[in-house]
């Protein structure tokens, strides 16, 4: 079985900055893409970015330029850099990964950004 952990969210101010992590454990051999969604309320889950073995990165259009994506193979953790967040970024955060040929979801953390 394969968990994945998210942790690091909370409350922010607009203009601020978070850092989501995203831990995986458990039978592993190897892990193929992972990524981060959100879903806001009353709205459909959605893409927010998305990195392959090799570091390709995918991201949504509405966080370009604010938003990093990168990878520790070693710890099979991901991360989320996010910068000059604004209150429509308001969202639970979800990563996903592809482990073994299965796809596997953690829990959420959410991300509320709010003066």
């Amino acid at each position: 079985q394969v968990q994945l952990v998210e942790s690091g969210g909370g409350l922010v101010q607009p203009g601020g900055s978070l850092r989501l992590s995203c831990a995986a454990s458990g039978t592993i051999f190897t892990i193929y893409d992972m990524g981060w969604y959100r879903q806001a309320p009353v709205k459909e889950r959605e893409l927010v970015a998305a990195i392959s073995p090799g570091g390709g990165t995918v991201y949504a259009d509405s966080v370009k330029g604010r938003v990093t994506i990168s990878r520790d193979h070693a710890q099979n953790t991901i991360y989320l850099h996010m910068n000059s967040l604004k209150p429509e970024d308001t969202s639970v955060y979800y990563c996903d990964a592809n482990v073994d040929g299965m796809d596997y979801w953690g829990k959420g953390a959410l991300v509320t950004v709010s003066s």
